[in-house]
């Protein structure tokens, strides 16, 4: 799946980040990293840009950002 799709307070985990411009590029250097831990945190009120919780920062990205990182879904188990 990829990042945008998250529900808020939903984590996951990186497994990559698309394309080799510029903006990928970029996307890395913030920490989004294969194997990384994120957090979608919420959305603006207009649905753009979203934040996220990434290596203990918040980052907020457009969603046309957010759709170029492929993600996997982690299930909390709650006891």
């Amino acid at each position: 799946m990829k990042l945008h799709e998250l529900k808020v307070d939903q984590r996951a985990l990186i497994v990559e980040v698309s394309g080799d411009d510029g903006i990928a590029i970029r996307l890395m250097e913030m920490g989004l990293t294969d194997g990384e831990e994120i957090r979608l945190i919420g959305f603006a009120p207009l649905g753009d840009p979203i934040e996220f919780l990434v290596r203990g920062y918040r980052l907020s990205l457009r969603k046309t950002e957010a759709e170029r990182v492929e993600v996997t879904a982690l299930v909390d188990s709650k006891l």
